[in-house]
């Protein structure tokens, strides 16, 4: 396996997804299959939902040559499978085993419902598909969710594209008591409908896919652009000047007034139980303030607070195992940033507590703890940067 700009992906080849599939088919859980290639891993440096849901994964199959580049600058092995081969293997099995396949279509799509219908029918008539038509969306709605419960499929595929069929069926098995497999295959199914024509072999083994589709559809250069030359670029400076720089990041200290005195509010960690913190993030160009505000709404849904102070470059830290953003099987691997330089933001908290709605891809839970428990509630790793932060809260009782 590889990580390229934080994203896990190219652990198995073929074979062995194949063997992964029909495992997953077989152990009564949920699982989402990913397919990230360049433009995709890109868009997940600024989309954290993504980024989570690409990580959190059950299988992620690199897809895109300029994966295998990414992986050898940065002294990784990977292997490529890509989700138009795979998407083959997926139907052979479905209709071998006369799977039910919900397939989510892009409703203004190359391929339209019938263009499925007539493929499905002529190639894999053994699968049972419900096809729901419908517009690019992050989210099922009520209906496609009455839709699908009541079908029960077996399989999900969604060809939105990225990152709208990710989240989508993130969303999907969430709210869906069963549902083995659900994969995002993009424009995999236009290729299989007939409505785009697919690189020659001799193309696709030199890496040139990319060069064939600018050929077929010149409008796309802007984003054939992006899937090469600006993602070379971020993985040079990924590998090569980011570990030898602090990340601008601000923490921020929410508090609210209550009987029992001030309290403070914190947060668990999504991808670490019992790692407890203040809500923290980049500053991505923001002064502290518009970043601390950022931050704090993106991961408590709270709007009612009042900034009372902010101060500038207060802890530095370097990531580590504990703390790092990047991890898997508990070796961290991280090639980004050294570490974080942090600011810190004092807001007061004026709203209600039914206000509060933490994003899923950052924390799995909340709490208000009181001022003199702070340090004892947050994570060992988090503490020395505390100490500073508790000091500066604790001014406010002398003004």
């Amino acid at each position: 396996m590889a990580n390229i700009l934080g994203i896990s992906t190219g652990e198995i080849d073929l074979y062995r997804a194949q063997q992964a599939l029909s495992d997953f088919y077989n152990d009564n859980k949920k699982h989402q299959i990913v397919t990230p290639n360049p433009e995709i891993i890109l868009q997940a440096q600024k989309d954290e939902e993504l980024f989570y849901i690409l990580n959190s994964a059950d299988l992620s199959l690199a897809d895109g040559f300029g994966l295998k580049i990414a992986a050898k600058l940065s002294n990784q092995s990977l292997k490529r499978l890509t989700g138009a081969d795979f998407l083959l293997h997926i139907l052979q099995e479905a209709a071998k085993n006369k799977r039910r396949l919900l397939l989510i279509n892009r409703r203004d799509g190359l391929s339209t419902e019938e263009d499925l219908k007539n493929t499905l029918e002529k190639q894999y008539s053994k699968i049972n598909p419900l096809i729901i038509s419908c517009a690019k969306n992050t989210k099922p709605s009520n209906e496609d969710l009455e839709k699908a419960r009541a079908f029960r499929p077996d399989l999900a595929i969604c060809g939105f594209g990225a990152p709208e069929q990710e989240k989508y069926l993130f969303h999907l098995q969430k709210n869906l008591e069963y549902l083995p497999v659900a994969i995002g295959l993009g424009g995999a199914f236009d290729f299989l409908s007939g409505r785009m024509k697919r690189a020659p072999a001799a193309w696709r083994h030199l890496g040139l896919e990319w060069f064939w589709r600018l050929i077929q559809q010149p409008s796309r250069w802007r984003r054939i652009w992006r899937a090469t030359v600006s993602f070379i670029l971020a993985l040079i400076y990924w590998r090569f000047i980011l570990p030898h720089r602090y990340r601008p990041n601000v923490a921020v200290m929410m508090y609210k007034k209550s009987d029992k005195g001030r309290e403070i509010f914190i947060v668990e960690r999504q991808d670490q139980p019992g790692h407890w913190q203040l809500p923290q993030g980049g500053l991505d160009g923001q002064n502290i303030i518009e970043a601390g505000t950022r931050e704090l709404q993106e991961e408590s849904g709270v709007k009612n607070f009042k900034i009372i102070s902010s101060d500038r470059n207060l802890y530095r830290y370097d990531f580590c195992l504990d703390n790092g953003r990047d991890r898997r099987s508990g070796e961290i691997r991280h090639y980004g940033y050294k570490g974080q330089r942090q600011s810190l933001v004092i807001a007061e908290f004026q709203g209600k507590d039914e206000e509060i709605k933490i994003n899923y891809w950052d924390h799995r839970a909340w709490r208000w703890i009181a001022e003199k428990d702070l340090l004892t509630s947050l994570h060992p790793c988090r503490q020395e940067a505390g100490k500073i932060y508790f000091q500066k809260i604790a001014k406010l009782n002398k003004n």
